[in-house]
């Protein structure tokens, strides 16, 4: 897949921006705050319908304006497509494929896969079990759809339960009800999950020793929770919990409070790496679930979207990292940013595809083509 083109009016500090893609490396050289990470937000928003910062879409709209308006042109199995998405202030955001609205938003997820690597990723090493099960349910849902439909019906019924519980109802059959719906969901959504883990934990190894060098440490992934692995199933976990999660007055256990636990060499990643370790392991975290997002559909090739990767690293993982990533025939298209041109520069001159790039200077929102 290769973004060939995207018009972009008012989102963010982007007035008006109209910028022709290289399907091999495009690269965003400016200072911090220029503009170069939102153009890789709006390529983000057009595959997975929201912001990569996680804000709203009042957020999004440029300050004093009242719409916002992204169109992108995509070539797709052979075929191309256009993508238009619409946001305005006190409305629903609209997003539009081959002029087709969808009815709903979920229905897009997966067709148009991407990977985003971000300085927020520290945050999946360091930050709360929340930042590992969006990631893991970002990652799982582009390539299945029966799990986003399980995590839908899920949330719905958990928030169900939430407001017995906050009711305080006490009618043991309105629980059963909810729960099992909420146990047939989480048994799609656990199973989902487990498989996910020891597939990417496989892969994960791999690229964390290729950035960091010979005799490099260990890398896991774990998933914990109580449903992995015991036969124990959430109905029989709810009805245990119910009389604590009443006084609580929300729904403690459930997939909702699982966890991805990090680990090097054994030991929680959180409190024995150094910065650049973890630094290091978001990047190969990145690659791998581009790798596995790959192979689950070898028809369609992510896009690769790598903002600011070379802070806090030194020479010799910068270097590894230009290797890996300026072969853009295992990577596909890739967009990287960087305050940094020598960088920039050596990924372009190493690039497998024979020099297929294109380069531009970031200023206040402004995109000045330099190749």
């Amino acid at each position: 897949m290769i973004l060939q083109q995207i018009d972009i009016c008012n989102f963010k500090n982007i007035a008006s921006a109209s910028l022709e893609f290289s399907s091999g490396v495009n690269g965003l050289l400016g200072y911090n705050g220029m503009g170069k990470s939102n153009l890789l937000d709006a390529i983000h928003f057009m595959s997975l319908c929201k912001s990569f910062t996680g804000a709203g879409e009042a957020m999004l709209i440029r300050s004093g304006e009242n719409f916002s308006t992204v169109r992108a042109q995509y070539m797709r199995r052979g075929l191309e497509e256009t993508l238009t998405l619409g946001m305005a202030a006190g409305k629903r955001k609209s997003l539009r494929r081959q002029g087709k609205e969808y009815a709903r938003l979920s229905e897009h997820i997966g067709a148009f896969p991407l990977v985003m690597s971000s300085p927020d990723d520290i945050e999946l090493i360091r930050g709360t079990a929340e930042h590992r099960r969006r990631l893991m349910d970002m990652v799982i849902a582009q390539t299945d759809a029966a799990y986003l439909d399980a995590l839908i019906r899920y949330t719905r019924a958990l928030q169900q339960r939430n407001t017995l519980l906050r009711d305080q109802c006490a009618d043991a059959n309105l629980y059963m009800a909810v729960e099992a719906a909420m146990d047939i969901a989480a048994a799609k959504i656990v199973k989902a999950r487990t498989a996910w883990v020891g597939e990417l934990t496989l892969i994960i190894n791999r690229y964390y020793s290729a950035i960091a060098g010979a005799g490099s440490e260990n890398v896991t992934l774990r998933y914990a929770s109580p449903l992995a692995g015991d036969g124990t199933t959430l109905g029989e976990l709810l009805d245990h919990n119910r009389r604590h999660d009443q006084v609580l007055r929300h729904t403690s256990a459930g997939p909702h409070r699982d966890d991805l636990e990090v680990l090097q060499n054994g030991l929680p990643m959180r409190r024995s790496a150094s910065q650049g370790q973890c630094k290091t392991f978001a990047i190969a975290l990145r690659l791998a679930q581009y790798e596995f997002l790959r192979q689950a559909n070898p028809l369609v090739k992510p896009l690769l979207l790598l903002d600011d990767i070379f802070d806090k690293l030194d020479a010799g993982r910068v270097e590894r990292i230009v290797r890996l990533v300026a072969d853009t025939g295992g990577f596909g298209q890739i967009f990287i940013t960087d305050t940094n041109r020598t960088h920039l520069d050596e990924i372009v001159s190493n690039v497998s595809s024979g020099g297929n790039y294109s380069l531009w200077n970031v200023e206040n929102g402004n995109f000045q083509k330099l190749h």
